[in-house]
């Protein structure tokens, strides 16, 4: 794809990108994509995949006490336990305000580890990682931002979230569906958003603006960023997702690049 272009005039010493039809068939890439890259938070919607295989497969119920008195699953996957940032702190009830939190899915992580017996990295590799031949993907840290993986290896977790084959389609769904909607929240990078919604472990991207995405992105896209430089969407109303790995940390540089890309993407994909 001519558009993946651009991504060598960006100011990053190492970038890797690929396009992934809903069929599964790749309609480009650039770069190293065996190369591995920090994901950062791009780590979230696979450790959220493994606690939705976990979900179907008994190991608990979405609904299950989780994290602070009143939360549940459901709540951290969402981002509404009321868990802080970055500590294991109570700021607000279950609920009531989208707290984007790291701890939330460190709680979540061990949730998964008791109730399975087994480390949750290890829960990741055989329930998630393994079945989709992503060979080069590890979590050697934390379920929240830990995780290393390279951009061949999330082209194949992009084509299973547009046709899903570990998890039921309704599953999918409902995680890439507004979770507690109507809540307002801080879209780390991009500030406050009302709404700032979010599904279970996948941002939403809806009408929120300044935004990650394309100005032409659909408000049903989903996905995620990584503080890394790293970005993944997924446009069902185009059939496409986009996977982006760089090695340099996230700033003002790629306030308008990561969206110039994505609408050249999309303009790319509509012919």
């Amino acid at each position: 794809m001519e558009s993946l272009g651009m991504i060598a005039r960006w100011p990053v010493p190492n970038a890797a990108a690929a396009v992934v039809r809903q069929d599964g068939t790749v309609a480009g890439t650039t770069g190293p994509v065996d190369r591995e890259f920090p994901l950062a938070s791009v780590t979230k919607p696979l450790a959220a995949y493994a606690v939705l295989v976990a979900y179907e497969e008994g190991v608990f119920e979405l609904d299950d006490p989780a994290g602070p008195e009143g939360s549940t699953v459901r709540h951290l996957l969402a981002h509404t336990s009321g868990l802080a940032f970055d500590e294991h702190r109570v700021t607000s009830p279950p609920g009531t305000r989208r707290l984007y939190s790291n701890a939330g899915f460190e709680v979540l992580g061990e949730t998964l580890a008791k109730a399975a017996g087994m480390p949750f990295a290890e829960y990741l590799r055989q329930a998630v990682l393994e079945p989709l031949g992503m060979t080069g993907t590890s979590l050697p840290g934390s379920p929240a931002a830990g995780g290393v993986s390279t951009a061949a290896d999330l082209a194949r977790f992009a084509a299973e979230l547009q046709a899903p084959r570990l998890l039921h389609p309704s599953t999918v769904a409902a995680a890439t569906s507004v979770a507690f909607p109507g809540l307002k929240g801080v879209l780390p990078g991009y500030g406050l958003q009302n709404p700032n919604d979010w599904g279970l472990g996948f941002e939403i991207r809806d009408g929120k603006s300044p935004h990650w995405t394309g100005s032409h992105s659909s408000p049903a896209t989903f996905g995620h960023f990584g503080q890394s430089g790293t970005f993944l969407w997924v446009d069902p109303a185009v059939g496409a997702a986009c996977v982006v790995l760089t090695d340099r940390d996230f700033g003002e540089w790629a306030l308008p690049l990561w969206p110039a890309l994505t609408d050249a993407v999309l303009a790319e994909l509509a012919g």
